[in-house]
């Protein structure tokens, strides 16, 4: 399941996001979006988790989650539109 997570610190790694989550299962990937000018994290990026059943936990825990003093809005990624 691709999840989409928002409002990250700036400060915050991948790798570090990627710990976060990876104590409700196993995670496939992490991308933070950075701006393509500066490289600095727009503050929101993308988890994805192949299962379903650990990725709807980690949404329902994480979300409104503290991380360095912001709360984290999760919840599953809708697709692009173009």
């Amino acid at each position: 399941m691709n999840i989409y997570v928002g409002n990250i610190p700036y400060r915050l790694s991948e790798d570090e996001l990627k710990e976060i989550f990876q104590e409700y299962g196993t995670v496939d990937s992490v991308k933070i979006i950075t701006d393509k000018f500066t490289g600095r994290s727009k503050g929101f990026g993308f988890i994805e988790m192949p299962n379903q059943d650990e990725a709807q936990k980690a949404i329902a825990e994480l979300n409104e989650a503290e991380v360095d003093g912001r709360n984290l809005r999760v919840n599953e990624a809708r697709p692009r539109e173009y």
